[in-house]
């Protein structure tokens, strides 16, 4: 396989509503990459929960912003880059939420990085030059 087809990425408007694109992309990417269903279906799950977060929480202004997306397969994983110029933070260091609580003992928030957390095999996160780099990378047998 080439290079190219390898590595896609995705560039987004900081919109909620641009996640369809990002599940039609990565639909496309599945079948491209001869992916199981269940591998892109949790891939879509786990990209969702980072963009919902960085698009609801990590700007405090209404101004147009892009994300990008970029996935790279190599032998034997998948990684994720999501790239953003919002407000600084960093997932992994989030404490996991108590699971032994039930629903209503729990605080509300943190289910979502917990689920990247889960589903991931590696979750990395770095700032550069006011740009949020996070790297979700998966163990993978195709």
């Amino acid at each position: 396989m080439d290079n190219h087809n390898n590595k896609r990425s995705l560039l987004i408007s900081n919109k909620i509503d641009e996640l369809s694109k990002v599940a039609i992309f990565l639909e496309e990417l599945g079948i491209s990459w001869g992916m199981p269903d269940y591998l892109t279906a949790n891939l879509n799950l786990v990209i969702e929960e980072a963009l919902s977060n960085t698009i609801l929480y990590g700007y405090d202004d209404a101004d147009n912003h892009s994300i990008e997306i970029i996935l790279t397969k190599s032998d034997g994983q998948i990684s994720i880059t999501i790239k953003d110029d919002g407000l600084e933070f960093d997932p992994t260091k989030k404490r996991d939420p108590d699971t032994t609580l039930s629903a209503e003992e729990r605080p509300v928030g943190g289910l979502g990085i917990f689920l990247i957390k889960q589903l991931m095999d590696n979750v990395q996160y770095l700032r550069e030059e006011k740009i949020n780099y996070l790297i979700l990378t998966k163990n993978i047998t195709l």
